[in-house]
Order: structure tokens, then sequence, then C-alpha cells
């Protein structure tokens, strides 16, 4: 007898948003080749579809003195990965362009964060979405803006738009 067909309907693919950064080169490259290196690996793993792809901008670094700029940007996909797994995925890319992690907030050949999953709100060893301190960084709220401006961020209930307008309130002098 022959196994019953599996009817399950497969997940709906849900939107999610990854944060790039880089500012030192990589085997890809320099910056800008490591960010599109980057994006092409992104958009090569199986579950996932490329939707969109922020332009790079430059931004001075957090973190240890003697670093040089970053390039930053963003992309959004639709996947049907969970989001422990597209994580994995992330951390390969990161290594496969010479990531090593050796000091907080350090210089980087590449840097991949999941900054927004669908709707979830996650709190795991190793895994927090949406990303919490994303309303405090220009670096990750102006690529993302281009792109989904008008993404919910979960648990907050302000869209990436917002965000970004509150963020460049807060900064701008009096």
């Amino acid at each position: 007898m022959s196994p019953l067909p599996d009817l399950t309907p497969p997940a709906p693919p849900v939107l999610a948003c990854i944060a790039l950064g880089s500012n030192l080169s990589s085997p890809a490259g320099d910056r800008a080749a490591t960010l599109a290196s980057a994006v092409r690996a992104i958009a090569a793993l199986p579950g996932v579809t490329l939707k969109a792809t922020s332009e790079p901008i430059e931004t001075e670094p957090m973190g240890p003195p003697g670093q040089g700029p970053y390039l930053n940007a963003a992309v959004s996909v639709l996947t049907i990965r969970t989001p422990r797994d597209l994580l994995g995925a992330l951390l390969e890319i990161e290594r496969a362009h010479g990531r090593e992690r050796r000091e907080r907030w350090g210089a980087r050949t590449l840097d991949c964060d999941l900054i927004l999953f669908g709707d979830a709100v996650i709190h795991e060893p190793g895994l927090t979405v949406p990303h919490p301190e994303m309303a405090n960084r220009r670096f990750v709220l102006e690529p993302l803006a281009s792109i989904e401006p008008e993404a919910i961020v979960p648990g907050d209930g302000r869209c990436i738009r917002e965000m970004l307008e509150q963020f460049n309130h807060r900064e701008t002098p009096r």
C-alpha cells in the first residue's frame, strides 16, 4: 500500500527584514562588493524570495574606536523558513564572507541582522525579533524605510517610516 500524500497546505511566506553592514573588505571584495555578494547569497537561499534591496548608505561606526565607516543596507524577503533557520543561514553567509566574532561591536567584514520576521515577537537565547535596538539605529531604519516603510514592528505598533521620523526628530538639534 502506498503512503498517503501529505495534504497539509504549505505555510504562507512571511515577510522578513534583514539589515546588512560592512566596514572591512571581505573575500568578496570591498564593502560594496561584500554587501552585493551577501544580497546574492540571501536571494539564493532555498525557501527565500528576495523582495527588495535598499541602496547602501555610509555611516559612522558604533563601538570601539579606530574603525572605518560602514556601508549599511537592508533587504526584505518572503520566506517559508523558520526564524531560527533563517538566522542560521544568515550566520553562515557572514562566515562565508570572513566574519570573525572577536569584539562586541568591532569591525567586521559582514553583519547580517534579522530585524523583523512577520508578526513574530521572539525572545530566545541568540534570537530576538524584532531587533531590540532598531528604533535607536539610523543605519537600520533609513535603509529599511526605503524598502518597507509601512512594515509594522510587532510589539511596538509603529511602522518603520514612523520609527525613522521619530528617530530623526530626536536627532535634530534644537
